[in-house]
């Protein structure tokens, strides 16, 4: 089977013997960082390291970044062979359930790096506890350095310059992944402007999943983005959100959905919200 994009909770039970697969706990909880970490100990998929999302995947915040910047790609691709990563490494991601903290580490090691084998556990921990799957407290031993080098594609991601510019661009689609509250300028309970990247369309990544948290069928997923796109490739998209991490939910899904190609603007609203020379638009698309 390929290793790619989504993998069901039998199909990654029936890997944990596999020397090649690596797997990757991404809880996260953005009120309470400890969280994570503390409900790795409660219990995890066997073997799996735990990964934290300020300390792994994003580096320390600055005054102009956003606030979960990406870290130095040579210094992320070394962190993953100090985790045992191979260039034939099955990687396996997973969070609490929809999969929005692992989504940033499969776009990271999938996208920005360019591992060939690495998917995201579709309905996360939840599922695979509820189907009476293996849970173990025991932390892993650690494996011997990998060589996986990786190769930076920076084509990936564009900055806020470039993104404004789509946004203005009646050929081009800008997304934004935050709740329809957020993108409104109703509430911000997070950032210190309220409001949207002027131009952007807002597609909430909590649409991409069904109730149970697994992914929507890929059909459902192609009409909902065909709509929202109107006629334009995925290839000529931005997606943002917060702070870059809940927009790789939708990059997820789109590569599901048999989209692939959009792009991430990782600072995102945060980071664009701390210049004042951004605009700053209001109300729905």
């Amino acid at each position: 089977m390929a290793w790619q994009t989504l993998v069901t909770a039998q199909q990654a039970a029936d890997r944990l013997t596999d020397p090649r697969l690596v797997v990757f706990d991404c809880r996260y909880d953005l009120a309470n960082p400890g969280a994570g970490r503390e409900a790795y100990l409660r219990g995890h998929i066997p073997g799996a390291i735990h990964v934290d999302l300020h300390h792994d995947l994003a580096a320390p915040v600055t005054s102009s970044s956003g606030r979960h910047p990406l870290p130095q790609p040579d210094g992320f691709a070394a962190r993953l062979r100090a985790w045992g990563v191979n260039d034939n490494s099955l990687l396996l991601a997973y969070d609490d359930a929809t999969g929005m903290w692992a989504s940033r580490f499969w776009w990271m090691t999938a996208k920005w790096l360019g591992h060939r084998h690495v998917a995201v556990l579709d309905g996360g921990f939840r599922r695979w506890a509820s189907l009476g799957l293996p849970v173990s407290t025991e932390i892993p031993m650690p494996r011997a350095t990998g060589s996986f080098r990786g190769v930076h594609d920076p084509a990936v991601t564009v900055d806020a310059d470039a993104t404004q510019a789509a946004a203005l661009d009646p050929g081009r689609r800008v997304l934004d992944a935050r709740a329809p509250e957020r993108f409104r300028g109703e509430v911000e309970p997070i950032d210190a402007v309220a409001g949207h990247v002027p131009g952007a369309l807002n597609l909430p990544h909590a649409q991409v999943v069904a109730a149970d948290g697994t992914f929507k069928p890929p059909a459902e997923l192609r009409s909902a983005f065909a709509a929202k796109l109107g006629g334009v490739a995925p290839e000529r998209t931005i997606a943002y959100c917060g702070s870059g991490v809940t927009a790789c939910h939708l990059l997820l899904a789109l590569e599901h959905a048999g989209m692939p190609g959009a792009r991430l603007y990782p600072g995102s609203w945060s980071e664009w919200s701390r210049d004042p020379a951004r605009p700053v638009a209001k109300g729905s698309d």
